[in-house]
C-alpha cells in the first residue's frame, strides 16, 4: 500500500526526482537510514531517482534502496569520476557526461524536483545552484531539504540571516521546503 493513500490531497506531478547527497555516509547511522527510507518511498511511488551515479556513501545507499525495491534509477556521472570503484555498476541507466557542469545541467533537465540530503561541498554547491536558478526563474521546480537530525539547521539559519540583512528577498525563502522525514518532504514538494 502506498504511504500516500492516507493523504488524499496529493496529486503526483513529480515523476523524476533529483537527489543531491554525499559520497560519504557521514558520522551517524541515521543518515543512511533516511537515505534508504527515501529510496524505498521513491520506488513505492514509482518516482524515478536521478542522482550523481556513485556507488559509495549516501549516493550508493539511496540508489541501492530504490533498486532493491524495484524502482528506476538514472545516474549521471562525469567521465573523470566514472572509474570502476566510484560508478554504480548496478544502475542500468547510467549517463556518462563530459564534466560537472554537464552533469548538473543533465540532472536538472531530467528532473521534476530536487531534494538535498546531507552532504559536503558538492551537495551544498548543487543545492545552492538549483536554488539560484529558481530565484532567477530559470526553472519552477520544487526544491526540498531533507533535514535529517537537524543537519541543515546552520544553512537554514544562514539563509534567515541573509534575509535579515537584505541579501535574499523574503519571498525567495519560499523556494525551499525543509522537512525531517522523507514522506513529509515528498508530500510538501508535491504540494508546492
Amino acid at each position: 500500500m502506498s504511504p500516500f493513500s492516507e493523504i488524499p490531497q496529493i496529486k503526483q506531478t513529480i515523476n523524476h526526482l533529483c537527489v543531491f547527497c554525499g559520497s560519504s555516509s557521514g558520522s551517524k547511522e541515521i543518515y543512511k537510514t533516511k537515505a534508504r527510507e527515501l529510496g524505498k518511498l521513491l520506488a513505492d511511488e514509482k518516482i524515478t531517482l536521478v542522482y550523481g551515479g556513485g556507488s559509495i556513501g549516501l549516493m550508493g545507499e539511496i540508489a541501492n534502496s530504490v533498486l532493491e525495491n524495484h524502482g528506476h534509477v538514472i545516474g549521471v556521472i562525469p567521465e573523470a569520476l566514472s572509474r570502476k570503484e566510484l560508478i554504480h555498476d548496478g544502475v542500468p541507466d547510467m549517463r556518462i557526461v563530459k564534466d560537472m557542469h554537464e552533469r548538473k545541467a543533465t540532472m536538472a533537465e531530467l528532473s521534476d524536483g530536487f531534494i538535498a540530503m546531507p552532504g559536503g561541498f558538492g551537495t551544498f554547491e548543487e543545492l545552492l545552484e538549483i536554488i539560484t536558478w529558481a530565484q532567477l526563474q530559470f526553472h519552477y521546480k520544487p526544491i526540498g531539504i531533507l533535514n535529517t537530525d537537524h543537519y541543515y539547521d546552520p544553512l537554514i539559519s544562514l539563509i534567515d540571516h541573509a534575509v535579515e540583512h537584505q541579501f535574499i528577498h523574503p519571498d525567495h525563502q519560499n523556494l525551499i521546503v525543509s522537512e525531517k522525514e522523507p514522506l513529509q518532504l515528498l508530500n510538501s514538494l508535491i504540494n508546492m
